[in-house]
């Protein structure tokens, strides 16, 4: 076995903390790529014997010490959040290809435990196009030996803040190998500790990605310990049974300890990494195709089930009725609730509302009301969206002014507009043309009062408009070189409203000209909202059908745009992303 030499680097993460990788060139012509990510206290020095153990002589290898970990900086054992730590796999990724010039399409991943979960949460809300996941001993569920542990550190979190929990676990524990527990015991740049605030998210974002695995369609594989003492196995096994993959593969390995790659007997492991990892790279990629996703599938059973009327007399009748008339109440208190009972809750009028997040309502308890509704999961996801679609808008500015392009903005249902034009005012570059549509009468009105309030009649103008009228979006002058559409195909279940609408877009777009578009691959309170809110359609209930982060990037990609660059909040149910149509 030729032991491959390796050199150490530095990447800049999106808040510009410099987190450190090694690197193992292949040592032979390259066919690809192998992004290997460690479990939690650990580092990529732990995981630098699987270059040469698993034979994969034709790929590269990387490893990175997460934040916190390692020769990475950071307070160990630390994140500013699991979300931060989940981004930086994307720019690690898009890091290797912009310096090391291998595409995603040509890397696997392989990620252990903590890793694993990172890397899951990845997959199913960047919806990367990388060749395959290997997932060992993924850490969905650790098992906190105390009763009510989970439940204690969230309180204990609410009442002292952030704190750290050494990990129980002894080497003795996490495999059977003599040498591999003497090296972790003896490893200097291992850290017992992790914070409380990762470890709570960690339960939270893995009980996510394990209900809705169906949403990750890349070839995985899933390495479970058959005698782990550090995670459960449960939400292993409903996580493969769940997974929207066509390739998917399960191996359990029966007499295995927690460190399943690290284990005595870890050829067991190793030799079915290597043959599935060249089954993947012996042939071109077939991603599961989602354009029909309307028409079958799991989030067409979610939305059929939710616009179904509940039994007569059922418990959850009778609670969704009490719950209704408890809104109907607060209606006359709180002005956010009133006007989502007025307009719709998902209607210009009420986001524009959630936006200015100031409450008012009538006296005190009105007011204090207002402020619980205000900080509804979901709205706090709005506004979170409304700051990244500020950020990619500048950025989108920022870019096609270096490419010494015009900046003609076109929003085709802009609500009451209040994200673009808070954007282009605080602008480094601003745009020369600013075009806001909607279909609503109201929101014209209110967003034209808007220009006029912030001094940008010169710019900005707001008009009537179809955003599934292919032929009305074509015809637009002069051509836009960005295209917005927010919130709105979150709120139609017709794959074929949008790709009519995202022609239109494509139609209307200069070549080389940016697409911001958004999506809400998850959400919490889906029940909630079909069953007690009302639709800006005629009163309607508000059912959404979710479409997977995946599934709205290749409706984007059908119509001839290529995704760049994207933003999600910290609960996973918002996205914004950016693409470009190519110049012909």
């Amino acid at each position: 076995m030729t032991v491959r030499p390796v050199s150490e680097h530095h990447f800049t993460t999106h808040d510009g903390v410099g987190l450190f990788y090694r690197h193992w060139p292949a040592i032979a012509p390259r066919r690809g790529a192998v992004v290997m990510f460690h479990r939690g206290h650990e580092h990529s020095g732990r995981m630098a014997h699987l270059v040469d153990e698993l034979d994969l002589g034709a790929f590269d290898f990387f490893a990175w010490d997460a934040r916190g970990h390692g020769l990475s900086p950071g307070i160990r054992g630390h994140s500013p959040s699991l979300g931060t730590s989940v981004r930086d796999i994307q720019t690690f990724i898009s890091h290797i290809r912009a310096t090391h010039g291998i595409d995603p399409t040509d890397m696997a991943v392989l990620a252990q435990s903590v890793g694993a979960v990172l890397v899951a949460t990845w997959a199913h809300d960047y919806a990367p196009r990388v060749r395959a996941l290997v997932l060992a001993a993924p850490a969905f569920k650790v098992k906190l030996y105390l009763p009510f542990a989970r439940a204690g550190l969230s309180l204990l979190q609410k009442l002292r803040g952030n704190f750290f929990v050494n990990s129980y676990v002894k080497a003795r524990f996490l495999t059977h190998d003599p040498a591999r527990q003497a090296s972790y015991d003896n490893d200097p740049l291992i850290a017992r500790a992790i914070s409380v605030n990762i470890l709570l998210a960690l339960y939270d974002a893995a009980e996510r990605v394990v209900a809705d695995a169906h949403a990750i369609t890349l070839p995985t594989q899933l390495l479970i310990s058959g005698a782990d003492w550090v995670v459960h196995q449960g939400p292993q096994q409903r996580f493969f049974a769940r997974l929207g993959s066509k390739v998917k593969e399960k191996q359990v390995l029966a007499d295995f300890y927690h460190d399943t790659l690290g284990e005595k007997d870890r050829r067991q492991a190793t030799d079915r990494v290597r043959e599935f990892l060249l089954r993947q790279f012996a042939a071109a990629p077939e991603p599961v195709s989602l354009l029909d996703a309307d028409q079958h599938g799991p989030m067409k059973a979610e939305a059929d089930a939710l616009a179904r009327p509940l039994s007569p007399l059922s418990p959850r009748r009778l609670y969704w009725a009490a719950y209704r008339a408890g809104l109907r109440l607060g209606g006359q208190l709180s002005e956010g609730i009133r006007l989502g009972q007025l307009t719709g809750f998902d209607s210009g009028s009420t986001l524009d509302y959630v936006y200015r997040n100031t409450p008012c309502g009538r006296g005190p308890i009105g007011r204090a009301i207002d402020r619980n509704y205000l900080n509804a999961i979901g709205w706090r996801g709005i506004r979170q969206r409304k700051h990244h679609l500020e950020e990619i808008l500048r950025l989108a500015l920022a870019r096609l002014h270096a490419e010494g392009r015009p900046l003609r903005v076109l929003d085709i249902a802009a609500g009451h507009g209040r994200y673009v034009l808070d954007a282009i005012v605080d602008a480094p570059v601003g745009p020369e043309s600013v075009l806001l549509r909607d279909f609503s009468d109201i929101n014209v009105r209110d967003g034209g009062a808007l220009i006029r309030s912030r001094g940008l009649e010169a710019i900005a103008r707001f008009e009537l408009g179809d955003a599934f009228d292919r032929a009305s979006l074509a015809a637009v002058t002069p051509k836009p070189t960005i295209g917005i559409v927010s919130g709105l195909y979150e709120l139609f279940p017709d794959n074929a409203l949008v790709r009519r609408s995202l022609a239109g877009m494509a139609d209307a777009l200069e070549p080389g000209g940016l697409l911001i578009y958004t999506g809400q691959p998850w959400h919490p309170q889906l029940e909630l909202i079909a069953r007690a809110l009302t639709s800006h359609r005629g009163g309607q209930a508000w059912v959404m059908r979710r479409r997977s982060q995946a599934e709205l990037d290749q409706l984007v990609e059908d119509a001839g745009f290529q995704k760049l660059e994207q933003r999600i909040d910290e609960w996973g149910i918002f996205t914004v992303s950016l693409a470009r149509r190519p110049i012909l």
